[in-house]
């Protein structure tokens, strides 16, 4: 797989000195490179408890993304999911250590332990005063002696790192944090494994399958589960995550693996506030905080929060990637404007048109995979999933509509569609019908209204015959609509084919898209005009 980097061997000197001269000079790194990788606050001056973590890269923004006043002192990284040398790390602690003192928070990984151990040992050697804790917040292999450190270790710097930034002594610090990890628990799940640079992704996860509790470098999880959604994601990490509360207030933080889109990210955030996961109060993302590289993946953690802990977890701090802690409240809103919410007219009845409206949101709702395959081919593929919401708004408002004033019914569906369908082709629609309806009181009948509005949405979004777009459909439909719908029909079919062996498009996403990828291809559009027109005929 492709990936963004210009060679293995340096892809984390890089990225560090990437993200230290972007840093607005908060940053800065040990003279050290390659083998010593650690990046310290400009700003230290020894005067306080310092904090000291780190471990393999491929997990940032953590941890040189959290170093600054309020967390860390300084990270020190090694390659990509291997630990620091005890070198690197013991030039760390000597670095920013001074009379009062360091705390290393480490992640339960035996690299890592050994490695920051000796190096702690060295330091006290020194004359250094070192105290170091072990996050081990993984719930998901229960039976494993040495539980996993996951992203659960960014309580323990933000709680700890608040401490120091006070001024509290070593011992204090080091028993808040050891307090800390004794009530966090973590586990992830994702739909894919991580790609490691320089070597193929293993491909171990199928499709319709998560992995449930798998670790920070793609070791493999507790099993795979059928996936089903994004409240199904979070039921299952819920489940596991339910108990050991001790009736205060829980704070969870949502960690994104990597490659989650912040879309996903977003709706996994109110599938988790809207769970089963009791007490649930304080909430800390969604975001990338401790990725594994590029895993499509996420992770909760959870901590049951004594005042003294929000308190922490809510005080500002000069770090890049942390993204605060908000309280979780219910979803507010602001009324509609009158003008958009109100129905002028009240709803009446004409049974004809009815069944119009009816069949073809129908219709346009049994199309929808077709046509999302055809606009695949030539733009984003969604063209059926836009029109599909369209037609569901429109039978959610049936009720409402004023079927029997043809020009309040073309203002009502171009004010539903303007609303609920989005995109271009939303507007678009709209406008026709809102100028049908400006035509049809004007005393024109149903055909040659529609041709206005064809008319204005022509001039404002510019498309004619031949550009490959719906108007290849429409246009010629319209015209033969005074003629009977079979004539409509077949006119529309006959121009929506036509579009097959246009090569150009001149309007909308296609527009981008070489000759090669339009040939054979109906426009999307002016199919679902045509089976429109198809299926209100019938």
């Amino acid at each position: 797989m492709s990936q963004f980097v210009n060679a293995c061997e340096v892809i984390v000197t890089e990225a560090i000195d990437g993200l230290i001269r972007s840093s607005g000079g908060r940053l800065s790194r040990l003279d050290g490179f390659p083998h010593t990788k650690v990046v310290l606050r400009s700003d230290w001056q020894g005067s306080k408890v310092a904090l000291v973590s780190g471990g393999g890269s491929g997990h940032e923004p953590s941890h040189a993304g959290f170093v600054g006043k309020g967390m860390l002192t300084a990270a020190v990284c090694g390659d990509v999911f291997a630990s620091p040398s005890v070198d690197a790390v013991l030039a760390g602690i000597l670095a920013v250590t001074g009379d009062e003192g360091c705390l290393l928070i480490v992640k339960n990984y035996t690299g890592d332990r050994l490695n920051f151990g000796l190096a702690a040992e060295r330091a006290r050697a020194h004359g250094k005063k070192v105290e170091m804790v072990i996050v081990d917040d993984d719930i998901a292999l229960p039976e494993l002696p040495q539980a996993r450190g996951l992203a659960g270790t960014l309580f323990v710097h933000k709680i700890a790192g608040a401490l120091a930034e006070e001024g509290a002594d070593l011992d204090k610090v080091a028993a808040s944090a050891r307090r800390v990890i004794k009530g966090i628990r973590s586990i992830g799940m994702s739909l894919s494994t991580c790609t490691v640079p320089g070597s193929p992704r293993e491909n171990r996860i199928p499709e319709g399958k998560a992995e449930l509790g798998l670790g920070i470098h793609g070791e493999p999880g507790v099993q795979q589960v059928p996936f089903d959604g994004a409240r199904g994601a979070i039921d299952a990490v819920a489940e596991k995550l339910a108990s050991g509360q001790n009736g205060l207030p829980l704070v969870a933080l949502l960690n994104n693996l990597g490659g989650t889109s912040v879309l996903e990210m977003s709706v996994l955030a109110h599938d988790l506030i809207g769970s089963k996961l009791a007490g649930l109060r304080y909430m800390i993302g969604p975001a990338a905080m401790m990725t594994s590289l590029d895993m499509r993946g996420f992770s909760v953690s959870t901590l049951p929060a004594t005042e003294e802990d929000v308190r922490a977890l809510s005080s500002p701090v000069a770090v890049i990637a942390w993204p605060g802690m908000s309280e979780i409240g219910e979803a507010k809103t602001v009324g509609m404007p009158a003008i958009l919410s109100a129905k002028v007219v009240p709803a009446s009845e004409n049974a004809a048109a009815r069944r119009i409206l009816k069949k073809a949101c129908a219709t346009l709702i049994a199309s929808t995979a077709d046509l999302n395959a055809l606009d695949a081919k030539s733009g984003d593929g969604d063209t059926g999933s836009t029109l599909a919401r369209a037609a569901n708004a429109l039978i959610a408002d049936v009720e409402k509509m004023p079927f029997a004033d043809i020009t309040a019914l073309f203002r009502a569906i171009s004010q539903t569609l303007s609303q609920t369908m989005g995109g271009s082709s939303g507007v678009l629609l709209a406008i026709l019908f809102a100028a049908a309806s400006d035509a049809a009181s004007k005393g024109m009948d149903v055909a040659e209204s529609l041709l206005e509005g064809l008319s204005r949405m022509q001039v404002i979004g510019g498309a004619g015959i031949g550009d490959r777009t719906m108007v290849d459909a429409l246009l010629p439909a319209l015209l033969a609509l005074k003629l009977g719908l079979p004539q409509a029909a077949k006119a529309a079919r006959e121009g929506a084919d036509n579009t097959a062996s246009m090569l150009k498009a001149r309007s909308g996403r296609a527009s981008y898209v070489g000759a090669d990828q339009l040939a054979g291809h109906v426009d999307p559009g002016a199919e679902a005009v045509a089976r429109l027109f198809e299926a209100i005929a019938d």
